[in-house]
């Protein structure tokens, strides 16, 4: 699909300086869950080295009637802009690139282990799975510092209680209230071993700031004997 302009519907907090827009869906056009789009402001008042130009996991499944995103909200002109922008505001869109999407064969199980606003375009891909019944097990390990720094953890729930091949494990690295009842401390070997019954047959997604990708991956191959083949990456750098 060619650059189209779309219009900004909503925008809302949904985790500690983490917010969501949500867009127009253009007419016909089709992606896979855990693909994302290039978004360029138009005109904006402000401007840096950084560009007008950003990259974000289409958050809404491909079954959904707009466009969503989420992001940190960092102190830059483009984050600046856009969490400023007026809904009916517009924005260039386009989509949709990548490959990080959920395997076709329905006997391997996925495993999703992510950090933080990585979970962008994990949050499509269970929804989607979950609205087209398929027959994925699926277990999502979500880290975050605090249970109120994890975007979209009301979903996720929703979704487990929804979906029985889905089980969600959110995780706090740092601190949580005494009524969490997710992990605490760091993803390790022993964490991901709790959840995981085979480590020959499973695909692994890992999604996240870029050191936490390398650990996790040296943590299924180095420990785990995880097969390299089965592991399936995307980075979110500067988020």
């Amino acid at each position: 699909m060619s650059a189209i302009n779309i219009t900004l519907l909503s925008k809302r907090e949904i985790a500690s300086g983490t917010m969501q827009f949500t867009f127009s869906k253009p007419k016909d056009f089709t992606f896979r869950a855990g693909q994302f789009c290039d978004m360029t402001l138009i005109n904006p008042p402000e401007t840096d080295d950084e560009g007008n130009v950003r990259g974000f996991s289409i958050v809404a499944a491909p079954f959904e009637d707009n466009i969503s995103i989420a992001t940190r909200m960092r102190d830059t002109a483009f984050k600046r802009v856009l969490k400023n922008m007026s809904e009916g505001s517009e924005i260039k869109f386009d989509a949709p690139y990548g490959s990080f999407t959920l395997h076709n064969n329905t006997a391997k199980p996925a495993v999703f282990i992510i950090g933080g606003i990585g979970v962008t375009p994990v949050r499509s891909m269970i929804a989607q799975a979950t609205h087209d019944k398929t027959d994925h097990k699926m277990t999502l390990i979500h880290s975050n510092k605090t249970p109120d720094d994890a975007p979209f953890k009301d979903d996720f729930q929703k979704l487990a209680s929804a979906n029985p091949n889905f089980t969600f494990v959110p995780v706090a690295s740092e601190s949580a209230p005494d009524n969490f009842t997710g992990e605490r401390g760091y993803v390790t070997a022993d964490l991901i071993k709790k959840y995981v019954g085979d480590f020959s047959d499973t695909i692994f997604y890992l999604s996240g700031p870029a050191g936490m990708v390398k650990a996790m991956r040296e943590i299924l191959v180095n420990e785990l004997k995880a097969d390299e083949d089965n592991i399936r990456t995307e980075e979110f750098s500067g988020y």
